[in-house]
């Protein structure tokens, strides 16, 4: 006990992982931290922010894991939150993962760690993939040439990350780590030691900055630097120092002072290269495993087909493992309704109290609650195609689709995130530089079927259509796909005219995910919504139980009570869509509150009796009524928190407005579409 409590009190080591997107990084973070770590937001910001820790040599380690970047500018959050974590924050140890099998274009963000005098430990990550590409790389010489410690890792397997724990632990006493200075050529060198000088004559500057990474960065014009540097005395004359430095060496050279000092960094990048690389074949003659794979899965006609059948494939696999859980955990909440009940009944607990407790808690949070294994096995199987590198082919091959139907091909990102939840989907739309692409994307992002509203589809899709689950619940997700490149399609027509711009996608090389990252990365995803469910689904079951037993003295749940009022006027709206009952009416009311309440209200109304939801369901709709009632939640207003997201990004009431509309009378249209032409073809 007391040793553990030195541990505690011991000051943490501080190490932050930096690292270009698909290098690995994440999977060393969570080799590293394993279920030790918790996610939230930067300060200011949406980014997301990893942090989790280790014990080790009874040291306590923090790891902060910094968005992936390719460079260390002020071109995007990710690139500023990394910087800026690193420059103020001041970790004790920054581990670089470098992607060995891609050195040249990893180490460009290595060049500017090291400039900034980074306590830097590298991971050359991917190692075993090296022979396959006929490379190899001689990590000690690597060392050598940069004066910082290089380990040779494997991230999916774990291996070299307790040598990299050592190392950085070792490297945490290092108080003068070393500072790389490239050769930018005499004349830009005269132009930085000038520089140099006049940062080096304010002590402010110095106590804050690296005088040589400063003046690299002001020279070369870095806007969140400059704007950094606004607080400081002083600055003008930097500022008019740069000016004449940037005309006389443009004047000079012939080429933007940015590019000359990229070119020089690629120079010394090629040069180190060169020097601890060896390549047996040539790319040119070898294809890899990945090449041999993308020929097939990003092929011109097959592409699409083959996306088709994974995402067919993985509604499949959701409810054929699914459903018996979902049976046992039904009948486990059937019991325990009982029990409570006749156990409250017993202790003389009030009729009104013991209603709360068995028919609005448990009924209601419980009838939500019964869908969490379908809801982390389809987490599972999408964790397992973006680990292994498939979901970004995906991107690639819709990027063809969506320019040849004139839309941006960059705005499917947010459309896949969409399959999960419509928040983070319409924060990724930050990636478009075009305002806009960026408002198309926004207002067709919600039509995305995220997983909230699957449990709606598992009750529907359970009572009518047992034997063809996986199939309705692909198709509704299908419709969602194809109504939004449909409506994004309308709204560059009709309301945002212009032309679309392009972009270069990166395709990582194929992996073989380990069972540890992908459950780590389904238990982030769906841990999410058991918080829900204790939370504001909880809340809002609680309030539709109360207003069933409002007035006072109403029969519990029926249509005199103030819940059948709101869903009695409401219900006549849905009568074309065969779902016109007050029950049905007032659970899409309430689900506008967070789609899986959906359920939860329903759950609340018929209660979860012997027969189950279940049983209920399939007495008071057809399987053509709920079918369009599955529409109607796939399609209608989206959750008050995607809402709030779409009104913080578009800084535009006007545009909310519109997207809550829009997706009002598109639900009631499409699910009128389905039950009016379902009963044409005698399916009613």
């Amino acid at each position: 006990m007391e040793a553990a409590q030195a541990i505690k009190n011991e000051k943490q080591i501080v190490v932050a992982l930096a690292g270009n997107p698909n290098s690995g990084k994440t999977t060393i973070f969570n080799s590293l931290t394993g279920a030790h770590q918790h996610v939230g937001n930067w300060p200011g910001v949406t980014v997301e922010k990893k942090e989790g820790q280790l014990v080790s040599e009874g040291k306590v380690i923090r790891v902060v894991d910094l968005p992936g970047t390719y460079s260390l500018g002020a071109y995007s959050e990710d690139e500023a939150v990394a910087r800026d974590y690193i420059l103020f924050e001041k970790p004790d140890v920054v581990i670089n993962i470098i992607d060995a099998t891609n050195l040249e274009r990893n180490l460009y963000l290595t060049t500017q760690l090291l400039e900034m005098g980074s306590n830097l430990v590298i991971a050359l990550n991917m190692s075993d993939e090296l022979k396959a590409k006929q490379i190899d790389i001689n990590a000690a010489r690597f060392s050598e040439l940069l004066g910082v410690p290089a380990i040779r890792t494997v991230g999916t397997r774990g291996q070299g990350t307790k040598e990299l724990v050592a190392q950085a632990l070792q490297a945490a006493g290092n108080k003068n780590p070393r500072v790389v200075q490239i050769n930018y050529g005499k004349e830009v060198e005269t132009e930085l030691a000038a520089l140099e000088q006049d940062i080096l004559s304010n002590r402010q500057l110095v106590e804050n900055f690296a005088p040589r990474w400063l003046a690299v960065k002001v020279l070369e014009g870095d806007q969140g630097v400059l704007k950094r540097l606004a607080k400081y005395p002083g600055l003008e004359r930097l500022l008019a120092r740069r000016a004449e430095a940037v005309k006389r060496l443009e004047g000079l050279l012939g080429e933007d002072i940015e590019s000359l000092l990229a070119d020089k960094r690629y120079g010394f990048i090629g040069g180190l290269a060169k020097e601890v690389m060896t390549r047996r074949q040539t790319t040119e003659e070898r294809l890899s495993r990945s090449d041999k794979i993308d020929r097939i899965v990003t092929n011109r006609y097959l592409g699409i087909p083959i996306f088709l059948f994974a995402m067919w494939a993985i509604f499949q696999f959701t409810f054929t493992v699914g459903d018996p859980f979902i049976g046992w955990i039904e009948t486990f909440f059937e019991w325990f309704g009982g029990v409570t009940g006749a156990w409250l009944e017993s202790a003389g607990m009030p009729g009104l109290l013991m209603s709360l407790i068995v028919d609005g808690i448990i009924g209601g949070v419980g009838s939500v609650l019964v869908f969490i294994p379908n809801i982390f096995l389809l987490f599972f199987a999408i964790s397992l195609l973006e680990d292994s590198g498939y979901m970004a082919r995906a991107a690639f091959i819709m990027d063809r689709l969506m320019h040849a139907l004139g839309l941006h091909g960059k705005s499917f990102i947010p459309l896949l995130i969409g399959f999960g939840c419509n928040v983070p989907a319409v924060m990724a739309t930050r990636t478009l530089e075009n305002k806009r692409d960026r408002l198309i994307t926004i207002l067709i992002t919600p039509l995305m079927s995220c997983t909230a509203r699957l449990p709606v589809y598992i009750l529907f899709a359970g009572a009518f259509f047992t034997a063809n689950q996986g199939l309705v619940i692909f198709s509704l997700y299908l419709l969602g796909l194809a109504l939004a490149i449909l409506m994004g399609m309308l709204f560059k027509r009709f309301l945002f005219k212009g032309e679309t711009s392009h972009f270069v996608m990166e395709l990582p090389p194929y992996r073989v995910p380990t069972l540890k990252s992908t459950f780590i990365h389904m238990w982030e995803k769906g841990s999410s919504f058991i918080r829900k469910a204790g939370t504001i689904i909880f809340a809002v079951v609680v309030l539709v139980w109360a207003l069933s037993n409002l007035p006072v003295g109403v029969e519990y749940a029926s249509q005199d009570s103030i819940l059948g009022w709101i869903g009695s006027f409401v219900a006549p709206i849905f009568k074309p869509a065969g779902f016109g009952t007050w029950e049905a009416a007032v659970a899409l009311v309430f689900g506008i509150l967070a789609k899986e309440v959906v359920v939860g209200t329903l759950g609340v109304i018929y209660g979860a009796e012997e027969a189950g939801l279940t049983a209920a369901i399939a007495q008071a709709w057809t399987p053509l009524s709920a079918y369009a009632f599955m529409v109607m939640t796939l399609l209608y207003i989206p959750c008050a928190a995607v809402i709030g997201t779409i009104k913080r990004e578009t800084n535009s009431w006007t545009w909310t407005a519109f997207a809550v509309a829009y997706t009002l009378v598109l639900g009631w249209l499409m699910a009128v579409l389905v039950y009016q032409f379902g009963r044409l073809l005698g399916l009613g």
